[in-house]
């Protein structure tokens, strides 16, 4: 398959979106570019869905199309669709980019941005070419998403109505002739643990260190790989003051991931019953155990609960005292659904066939991580991620090689004209 790329103009355009600034929430410039390229290359529509509204970003997704040809006039071929994040991960802004040979790197003081602008120089290119050319190809959706970064946030406030195809591919993963088919569904966790303060010094003995209780419940927790299709990590901590002040607060930010639904909820609750059995059954200090308080009963109530009476019958109220005693808070939120795609389905079989006429053989795996597919997919719309050549993504030796690149946009080439 011969396919025409011009290799400095794709060299260049990859080049002009890594160095515009797109940090997520700040995603118009790019935005800007795309509306004005395609515009001028015969974009038959181009929406910016309102999508702003619920992510705070200072534009919305946007949505491309461009009509397909042969087959009569085009118009009775399914679309396909190829998406894209516009936004970049900090640190993103001032990108330089310097090339050796064939290699792409920023300065080094930023990432590269191929994540995910490998992928949209690749679409411009591949639009390019077949405007150029009288090959037929199929009809094409574009779709640039913003704050992928962030929690697929984006994609999850996009306006489907204006989305037409069946399946399609989200161009955002690393390595080069892979195609992604599974990755897991994600929860995010933040717990605020409550003690009391005290004077380090003066009078330990009156605190509970929310610190020490949020160390014990760590310390009882299974983190990391908790079995071939989960994972779990705390990664944000915050609390305390000041050294000679007990803390009376610690937050803590994690998630857990799975492959399957009920393994999530499996290791979620046993994070969420290890924090309130470390709470429940820590010892009090003396002056604020409950006998100290006035109240007879020799165990003390679970410290979240104000209940005025308990299994002894105690009949006087608890003391206000009471309401510092230790506490936790625990918030579950579901990040993204887990996708899985069957090696039959049409957005497979489709790319599958497109390599072997380019003479590849493509990698089918599982990821561990989430993307914007999992949200297409979740509301009907079969999406394959497909790798880009990006590399060593989220950090100031991200990089990209230009044969990658060139090997992307042939893919693409052939997923349009099969």
């Amino acid at each position: 398959m011969n396919i025409p790329i011009n290799l400095e103009r794709l060299a260049e355009t990859f080049v002009q979106l890594c160095e515009i600034d797109s940090p997520s929430r700040r995603e118009k410039k790019v935005s800007d570019f795309l509306t004005k390229t395609f515009r001028d290359l015969g974009a038959t529509s181009i929406c910016e869905d309102q999508s702003s509204i619920r992510t705070g970003s200072d534009c919305g997704n946007l949505v491309i199309s461009f009509p397909g040809r042969g087959r009569g006039d085009g118009t009775n071929q399914e679309p396909i669709l190829l998406a894209c994040h516009m936004d970049t991960v900090e640190p993103g802004c001032g990108v330089e980019v310097t090339r050796n040979g064939d290699i792409f790197t920023s300065r080094g003081d930023t990432v590269l941005g191929s994540d995910d602008k490998s992928g949209i120089a690749a679409i411009i290119e591949l639009i390019r070419i077949l405007r150029e050319t009288s090959i037929d190809h199929a009809p094409l959706e574009l779709l640039f998403t913003t704050c992928e970064e962030i929690g697929l946030i984006g994609a999850k406030a996009l306006d489907r109505t204006l989305l037409t195809a069946r399946f399609g591919y989200a161009l955002d993963s690393t390595g080069i002739d892979r195609i992604i088919i599974g990755a897991p569904a994600a929860n995010k966790l933040k717990i605020e643990v409550h003690g009391i303060a005290a004077h380090a010094g003066l009078n330990p003995e009156q605190g509970i260190s929310a610190l020490c209780l949020t160390a014990n419940a760590i310390t009882n927790l299974r983190l990391g790989r908790l079995d071939e299709e989960s994972t779990a990590n705390f990664g944000i901590i915050h609390g305390g003051v000041a050294t000679n002040i007990i803390p009376d607060h610690i937050t803590i930010e994690g998630e857990v991931r799975s492959h399957s639904l009920s393994k999530l909820i499996e290791h979620t609750e046993e994070i969420k019953r290890t924090f309130q059995q470390v709470i429940e059954c820590w010892p009090f200090p003396p002056s604020l155990a409950p006998t100290a308080l006035g109240h007879p009963c020799p165990s003390p109530l679970p410290p979240a609960i104000t209940s005025t009476s308990c299994e002894h019958s105690c009949p006087a109220p608890l003391s206000p005292a009471t309401e510092s005693l230790p506490s936790v808070e625990i918030s579950i939120q579901s990040e993204y659904p887990a996708m899985h795609l069957e090696m039959h389905e049409p957005v497979i079989t489709h790319v599958k066939e497109a390599a072997q006429k380019l003479g590849r053989t493509l990698e089918f795996e599982i990821a561990g991580g989430g993307s914007d597919a999992n949200i297409f997919n979740s509301f009907g719309l079969s999406t394959a991620i497909i790798a880009t050549g990006m590399n060593k993504v989220h950090t100031t030796d991200e990089c990209l090689d230009m044969k990658d690149l060139i090997r992307l946009t042939e893919l693409l080439y052939a997923i349009a004209v099969h």
